[in-house]
């Protein structure tokens, strides 16, 4: 029997509601949708699947899961947070990662989530960079949640942003989206069904998605932070 608890905290964290901060994001694809590179449904739903498989399964999903299976040693997460840092080469993702992370550690401190307030007081002084993939790891593990909860509200929220974001630039509708996302489902069980690497194989390789996050800091009228 599942248990209902723990299904209502992944409801309620994986909600568009919750104030996660994924909103203001786009990942690279306003600067897309800006040059007609993406303009409908089949071109978002490649993109969110490229991100799915070529960012979050090879970098963001290690990060979760070492962020969960070293939660009680905060100096340990610090380390993998400055390794995914490193991983970051397009200035925007970084930052935008990095905002996110704060966010989210905000709102779980004001929850009272355990390790939040600890870990947000490090990032503030300077000692992590609070990148969101680990902080989602934290969190989840202080709010209660097993790895595979915490893995999957990842990829959600990832999932919901990028479809979000889609919907705001107006290249896809509400029922293009609820169907993207449908499908987004059985390559995150696929990608879930193997155990995520190790953090010394963390990698990324989206390069037209991270040109493009680059190219988007000199646009002329920006509604995303990437």
């Amino acid at each position: 029997m599942t248990d209902p608890t723990a299904e209502l905290t992944l409801l309620q964290y994986g909600d568009s509601f919750f104030p996660s901060g994924a909103v203001s994001f786009s990942w690279g694809l306003e600067t897309l949708c800006a040059e007609g590179r993406i303009t409908a449904a089949p071109e978002v739903s490649s993109f969110l699947h490229s991100q799915l498989r070529h960012r979050w399964a090879t970098c963001d999903r290690p990060a979760v899961a070492a962020g969960h299976r070293m939660g009680e040693d905060l100096d340990a997460v610090a380390r993998i947070d400055r390794l995914l840092e490193a991983q970051s080469l397009a200035a925007e993702l970084r930052d935008g990662s990095r905002r996110s992370g704060g966010a989210l550690l905000a709102v779980h401190e004001k929850l009272g989530t355990p390790g939040a307030e600890t870990y947000r007081a490090l990032v503030r002084s300077g000692g992590a960079p609070g990148h969101v993939a680990v902080v989602q790891g934290l969190v989840g593990r202080g709010a209660g949640l097993v790895l595979t909860a915490c893995e999957v509200l990842s990829a959600h929220t990832l999932c919901v942003g990028l479809l979000g974001a889609a919907l705001r630039l107006g290249v896809i509708g509400h029922i293009d989206a609820q169907r993207i996302l449908k499908q987004a489902r059985v390559s995150i069980a696929d990608i879930l069904a193997v155990p995520a690497p190790g953090v010394d194989a963390m990698s990324a390789f989206t390069p037209e998605a991270e040109i493009a996050v680059m190219r988007h800091e000199t646009a002329e009228t920006r509604l995303f932070a990437n």
